[in-house]
C-alpha cells in the first residue's frame, strides 16, 4: 500500500485509503484534509486571539495551550461529519444503487452550519480586533475622554469643584478686601510723595508762588503738611490692611485646608473614573468600537471586515461543504457495499443460527419426550413387578388357616 502525503491527507479527511479507488475522489477527499489541517492552524491561532482580547492583550502564556484544544474539538467534529457515510440497511438483498445510501442527516449539517458561525464570531472577530487595533485604541481614547469628560462634568466631581470654587471665591474676596485698603495706601503714598515734591518745587522758587523758601501756613507749608496727612493715612490704611489679614488667617487656613482635602479627594475621584473607563476597553468595548468604525467606514473597513470574516467562514464550512455535495460517490458506494455485504453476511449467519437452534431445539425436544416416555412404560412395569412380588410374597408367607388345623403326615415328617 503506498504511503506519502496523500496518504496522510486522506488519514486526516477519517476515509479508509482502500475504498478511494478514483481519482477524483482522491482529490477530493485530498483536499478535505488540507481544508481541515488549514482549519485547525487558523482555529489555533484564532482561540490564542481570543484568550489574548479575553486577557486585555497581557499574552497569557496558557493562549496557546486553550488554542490548539479548542482547534482539536472542531476538527474532531469535522472528521466525524467526513468520515460518516449514511449507509441504509434496507433491503439488504438488493443490488440497485439507490438502495446503498441513505438520505442525508441534514440537522448534522445545519449543526456545523451554526458551529461555523459561532466560530466566526468568537474567533474570527479577535483576529480583526488585532488587525485594526490602533483604530480601536484611537476610538476608544476618544471614548474615554469624552466619559470622563462628563464625570468631571457631573457626580461627586462636579460637586468638589463647586465647592472649591467657592473656596476660592471667598479667598479671592478676602484677598480683594486686603489689597483694596493696600493699594489705597499706595495711592495716598504716591500722593503724599507728589506733594512733597510740589513743595520741594515752590520751595526752590519754581513752584506755583514763583518764591524760594517754605514760610508758614504759605502755600509750600500747606504741600508738606498735606503729604504728611497722607502718609499718616496711608500708615493707618496699612495697619488696617494688617488686621484685616490677622482676622482673616482663620478663615483662611480652614479654607485652605478644605481646599486641600478637596484637591485629594477630586484627584481620588479622577483616579477612580480614569481606572473605571480605561478598565471598559476588554473584548466587549473593543467589538463596539470595531462596529462604529465599520458605520463610518463601511467601504475602507466594512468591506474588508466582511470580507476577511466570510473567508474565514468559508475556510470553516469548506471540508464540511465539499463532503455534502459529494455524497453518493464511488467512495461512499464502495463504503457502503462493503458495509450492506458485511452486514448482509452477518444476518445470513443470525438466520443459520436462529434455524440450527431451532432444529436443535426440536430434537432435543423429541429426545426429552422419549425419554419421558420411556420413563412412564418403565414405571408401569416396575409397578406391575412390585405387584407381582406383592402376590408371590404374601403367597409365601400367609398361611391358609384350615392347613394350620391339620396335622402334618409323619411320612412327610420323616422325610
Amino acid at each position: 500500500m503506498r504511503k506519502g502525503l496523500g496518504h496522510l491527507l486522506l488519514r486526516v479527511a477519517n476515509v479508509n485509503p482502500r475504498s478511494v479507488t478514483t481519482h477524483s475522489d482522491r482529490v477530493l477527499y485530498r483536499s478535505i484534509g488540507v481544508f481541515i489541517l488549514l482549519y485547525f492552524v487558523y482555529a489555533t491561532v484564532g482561540g490564542a486571539a481570543f484568550i489574548d482580547a479575553s486577557s486585555g492583550y497581557a499574552h497569557p502564556w496558557y493562549q496557546w495551550v486553550v488554542g490548539p484544544l479548542v482547534a482539536i474539538g472542531v476538527v474532531a467534529y469535522d472528521r466525524a461529519v467526513v468520515g460518516r457515510v449514511t449507509i441504509s440497511y434496507e433491503r439488504l438483498d438488493s443490488s440497485d444503487p439507490r438502495h446503498l445510501l441513505r438520505p442525508p442527516t441534514l440537522g448534522l449539517y445545519a449543526g456545523r452550519l451554526s458551529l461555523a458561525l459561532l466560530f466566526a464570531v468568537v474567533i474570527t472577530e479577535p483576529l480583526m480586533l488585532a488587525r485594526y487595533r490602533g483604530e480601536i485604541e484611537a476610538h476608544l481614547a476618544r471614548v474615554h475622554s469624552e466619559q470622563l469628560s462628563d464625570l468631571d462634568t457631573g457626580g461627586a466631581v462636579a460637586g468638589y469643584m463647586a465647592r472649591l470654587a467657592e473656596l476660592r471665591k471667598e479667598t479671592a474676596a478676602d484677598d480683594t478686601a486686603v489689597r483694596r485698603l493696600v493699594d489705597r495706601a499706595a495711592q495716598k503714598r504716591e500722593d503724599a510723595r507728589l506733594m512733597y515734591r510740589q513743595a520741594l518745587d515752590d520751595s526752590a522758587g519754581r513752584g506755583v508762588t514763583r518764591s524760594p523758601g517754605c514760610p508758614r501756613d504759605g502755600y509750600c507749608h500747606q504741600l508738606v503738611s498735606r503729604s504728611r496727612t497722607l502718609d499718616d493715612q496711608a500708615v493707618r490704611l496699612e495697619r488696617q490692611a494688617a488686621a484685616l489679614q490677622q482676622d482673616q488667617r482663620e478663615s483662611r487656613a480652614a479654607r485652605a485646608g478644605e481646599q486641600a482635602r478637596l484637591t485629594d479627594r477630586i484627584s481620588a475621584e479622577r483616579a477612580a473614573n480614569a481606572e473605571v473607563v480605561h478598565g471598559d476597553s476588554g473584548f466587549g468595548a473593543r467589538t463596539a468600537a470595531m462596529w462604529h468604525l465599520i458605520r463610518t467606514d463601511f467601504w475602507g473597513v466594512g468591506v474588508f471586515y466582511l470580507g476577511i470574516a466570510l473567508l474565514m467562514v468559508a475556510l470553516d464550512c469548506a471540508a464540511i461543504g465539499l463532503k455534502l455535495v459529494s455524497r453518493g460517490n464511488a467512495y461512499e458506494r464502495a463504503e457502503a457495499r462493503v458495509a450492506r455485504l458485511r452486514e448482509h453476511e452477518a444476518s445470513l449467519m443470525h438466520e443459520r443460527e436462529i434455524h440450527d437452534a431451532r432444529t436443535y431445539g426440536e430434537a432435543t425436544a423429541k429426545v426429552i419426550a422419549d425419554g419421558i416416555e420411556a420413563a412412564a412404560h418403565d414405571g408401569r412395569l416396575a409397578r406391575a413387578a412390585t405387584d407381582r412380588a406383592r402376590h408371590v410374597l404374601h403367597d409365601a408367607v400367609v398361611v391358609d388357616p384350615a392347613r394350620i388345623e391339620r396335622p402334618i403326615p409323619r411320612h412327610r415328617i420323616n422325610v
